[in-house]
């Protein structure tokens, strides 16, 4: 087996990151069973970090961990432990004016631009509402101007500021919601499947946008989606999540090119080629049976229940494998590299 240091060792000769989350975990509630209380498991040990600029991709199924990890992020929920810092200061301990701030520093674009918008208020209302929670100019005027030129910046015409979500596309209303993120002047947006709710062409475009904007203003994203080829387009480096905890991370061409762990690699299967020929040969791998539930996850690797390599040794608590200076995965079987013929032989 190869050497087991953390896989964040090779960072402490890059840059400070922007963000840096470390063993953060979220617990629900669950049902009671007599005294006893169970706790749903959304989130267990995930620690990652953002360079400023940059954007990690944080990808896997529906009820990964995904969107609670953003969440967790931004405030919406408070996690059970683990720490998070933003350039250096810690966020979930932080009260009052810097809590604030630090909190003004963070935005977040939803998956639903239909619901995430407030339908009596005008698109201005909207992206002009953080200018006035932070009271970041000095007057209504100038805070109009700023929401004209933010309306602007997303590729939106100036009588958009008077028009009512129901007045708009799916696409405007998106780009209002990435308005209205920008509005408080942040450091790192997190963007929570905010491309999945669109038409495949609005996608490719609301994407382009983000891109264009990170360019022109040295943005940080967290990019959350379960679109593998969403997230290849826009990631420079690439977490994957199953129930709650690490799979795999990575630079997003060390990943993509070899992927070490098999729900990794089965998560790849899926992707669609751009080639007509070699898709219609593309074999995907199928795993067997289902998630096991939060509320009981198996001990050591949570995946093993559906994993063809699955060993004895995987119900142990497993340790990030370091595969290159830039790339880690969260199995014991990663010496074992697997072909998708292979592992789809052993799936089936």
């Amino acid at each position: 087996m190869r050497s087991e240091p953390s896989p964040q060792a090779a960072q402490e000769t890059r840059p400070t990151p922007l963000l840096n989350v470390r063993n953060l975990c979220v617990r629900f509630p669950g049902p009671r069973s007599g005294r006893r209380r169970s706790w749903v498991h959304a989130a267990e040990d995930v620690s990652f970090a953002i360079q400023r600029g940059r954007t990690l991709g944080l990808v896997g199924e529906s009820g990964s961990g995904k969107s609670t990890t953003g969440n967790a992020l931004t405030g919406l929920v408070r996690p059970t432990s683990g720490t998070v810092h933003l350039d250096g200061q810690d966020v979930l301990a932080a009260r009052g004016a810097q809590a604030r701030e630090l909190r003004r520093r963070i935005a977040m674009v939803f998956q639903d631009p239909y619901s995430s918008l407030d339908p009596r208020r005008t698109a201005g209302a909207t992206v002009r509402e953080p200018l006035d929670v932070h009271r970041m100019l000095p007057g209504r005027a100038e805070r109009n101007r700023r929401v004209a030129e933010l309306l602007d910046l997303v590729g939106l015409v100036p009588g958009t500021a008077t028009r009512y979500p129901h007045e708009l596309s799916g696409g405007q209303r998106q780009r209002v919601s990435i308005a209205r993120a920008l509005a408080a002047d942040p450091d790192l947006i997190v963007l929570d499947e905010s491309t999945a709710a669109l038409d495949v062409s609005v996608q490719a475009q609301i994407m382009n946008l983000l891109r264009n904007l990170q360019g022109e203003l040295g943005l940080t994203y967290l990019f959350i989606s379960h679109d593998l080829a969403a997230v290849e387009h826009m990631s420079h480096r690439v977490v994957v999540m199953y129930l709650g905890r690490l799979m795999e991370t990575g630079s997003t061409d060390d990943l993509y090119a070899r992927p070490a762990h098999p729900y990794t690699q089965a998560l790849m299967s899926a992707v669609p080629d751009a080639d007509p020929t070699a898709e219609k040969h593309r074999e995907r791998i199928l795993l067997s049976g289902d998630p096991p539930s939060p509320l009981d996850p198996p001990s050591g690797c949570v995946f093993r229940t559906r994993c063809p390599l699955a060993a004895d040794e995987c119900a142990e608590p497993v340790p990030p494998v370091t595969l290159s200076d830039d790339h880690a995965a969260w199995c014991v079987r990663t010496d074992e590299s697997l072909s998708p013929d292979r592992l789809r032989r052993l799936v089936h």
